[in-house]
């Protein structure tokens, strides 16, 4: 039998950390994880089922990513549950100081943020440095149903509903938040992807069912936001929606159609265009989503009926891949 190096001329690597940007079918050691990996090509794209977590809750707040993620609050009452997932299961974690729903969170699993939420009194904001959450200060427009993203250095929160939908936009810059130029359309319990300077905005409507949900997509440079052009509208309009990625690869699911049952449908974004795809394989809103990721690795968990379980998508094209002798 033909070795690795006489197939591909060199050793497996040994590296310290997972290269930047392998090439198709490279494989290498992670001796740090002591894990052996390689880029792979996923042919199709899918949803499958993850751990459950340990309780059930719709409107759930999410950040961090598909292996690592954070959900916090959610429920009715509103909770000030935390747990934490390693992409297999859910572990307790300790609790937030003031329970809410509909909030914005964003971050990591060890660094995150969680702002406003529950109703649209509440400027609450607090912060997560991996074991527990710290009261911080409070964004300047109390509001719920916001989206955020970011980091807990340099975060981005937009819309929202005070007692009507907005389009207000803040930037946290670790310890202040400032108001800065507003959507170009008001509205809640939107979908949102990117970093402070990088963002997307899509999807998203009225509360309470009063009205139609939005298709339009917004880009945010740093300063300003812009109303995307055709095709770059959603195929399904819908708000209370999932989502994940960066704003030139990002992924939106769920959600509730302003007639009709709790949604499963999934969209991709490739930087130009939304593209319908694989559905998760239950119809749900008020999802929690990690806030890291591409549109081809995010986490769903939650949502409606206060369900307890968790999808993990995995989409089509080049994938790192870890290896086992199972």
């Amino acid at each position: 039998m033909a070795t690795y190096k006489e197939i591909n001329g060199t050793n497996i690597e040994i590296l310290s950390s997972d290269p930047t940007n392998p090439l198709l079918g490279q494989i290498w050691y992670n001796s740090t994880t002591n894990t052996l990996k390689g880029l792979g090509f996923i042919a199709t794209s899918s949803w499958a089922t993850g751990g459950t977590m340990g309780t059930g809750r719709d409107q759930t707040t999410g950040a961090g990513s598909k292996n690592a993620a954070l959900a916090f609050g959610g429920g009715y009452p509103a909770k000030t549950n935390t747990e934490k997932y390693d992409g297999t299961s859910w572990t307790s974690a300790n609790s937030l100081n003031t329970g809410r729903r509909n909030a914005s969170g964003f971050g990591t699993q060890t660094a995150a943020i969680c702002a406003g939420g529950l109703d649209p009194t509440m400027a609450n904001v607090e912060i997560w440095n991996g074991s527990n959450w710290t009261e911080t200060t409070n964004i300047n427009t109390a509001r719920s149903a916001l989206r955020g993203v970011g980091t807990t250095t340099a975060g981005l929160v937009y819309g929202g509903y005070t007692s009507t939908n907005v389009a207000i936009t803040e930037t946290w810059n670790g310890s202040a938040w400032t108001e800065v130029a507003n959507m170009n359309t008001a509205r809640a319990s939107l979908g949102g992807a990117g970093t402070a300077t990088a963002a997307l905005a899509f999807n998203g409507g009225p509360q309470a069912n009063v009205g139609p949900a939005k298709y339009n997509t917004e880009s945010w440079n740093g300063s300003a936001w812009t109303t995307l052009s055709s095709p770059s509208n959603t195929n399904t309009s819908a708000e209370a929606v999932g989502s994940s990625g960066s704003q030139t690869s990002a992924l939106v699911f769920g959600g509730s159609i302003y007639v009709g049952a709790p949604s499963a449908r999934t969209e991709q974004w490739n930087g130009s265009a939304w593209t319908e795809t694989s559905d998760l394989n239950s119809g749900r809103a008020g999802v929690g989503s990690g806030s890291g990721g591409t549109n081809q690795a995010a986490i769903c968990f939650g949502g409606s009926s206060n369900t307890n379980a968790t999808e993990e998508w995995t989409g089509s094209g080049p994938s790192v891949q870890t290896f086992s002798d199972a």
